[in-house]
């Protein structure tokens, strides 16, 4: 409480990116913990039942699996394209590929759930490049505020010079508390979504080969 203005701003905004890193990695932790496990039982489901219509009614089940979404996308552009007459074409004169159309549903499903997963993870990753920095200057300050209170009076004494370390040292120790639990979260998050990228890609390869058998076979 007794250090100058300026290290009081450094410190609130150390504490602001800590409190809201910390909120951020909580929530994401709930969030990425159920994905995996929700999307781990909808595979063992999808395998185990193989027909889309009884997958279709049990997707509730699985409610924060990426791969639901991508099944709903991809089963609803399917039967869009099964409704469709035989040998309709577009506007353009080409035939309709029903699995080209499910293909795209696919890779658009799958973008706008990497885009839900990685919500909030730049926060966390600019916390853990800046905050050091943030407390970096706070120890600058406190330390031109020691220099300048040794010019003002004259006296080297530790009386004179220690409150402008101490406030530089917590201003860095604050940056740092604030910046490696940022930087260790983000690195984990990041591998568990490149996870379950791979998951969706998987899936989404799965589904295709899926839905051309039945194209060949009917």
């Amino acid at each position: 409480m007794g250090a100058g203005p300026i290290v009081k701003l450094v410190l609130l905004v150390l504490v602001y990116f800590s409190v809201v890193s910390w909120a951020i990695i909580f929530l994401k932790f709930k969030t990425i913990h159920k994905a995996k496990k929700d999307s781990d039982a909808f595979l063992e489901f999808f395998w185990s039942k193989k027909r889309f219509d009884l997958i279709q009614q049990n997707l509730k089940n699985f409610a924060h699996s990426p791969l639901t979404v991508l099944f709903r996308d991809g089963y609803h552009e399917l039967a869009r394209n099964q409704r469709k007459q035989e040998g309709e074409e577009t506007e353009f004169g080409v035939e309709l590929r029903g699995t080209d159309n499910v293909a795209r549903a696919l890779r658009r499903a799958t973008t706008q759930e990497i885009q839900r997963l990685e919500k909030f993870l730049t926060f966390l990753a600019t916390t853990g490049s800046t905050a050091p920095f943030i407390g970096l200057f706070g120890t600058v300050w406190g330390i031109m505020d020691s220099f300048r209170s040794i010019g003002q009076t004259g006296s080297a004494s530790l009386a004179v010079v220690a409150p402008g370390i101490s406030e530089a040292l917590v201003a860095t120790a604050i940056g740092l508390v604030a910046a490696i639990p940022a930087v260790v979260a983000y690195n984990h998050f990041v591998n568990k979504v490149n996870v379950l990228t791979g998951e969706m890609d998987n899936f989404s390869q799965e589904f295709l080969n899926i839905v051309e058998h039945m194209t060949r076979r009917n």
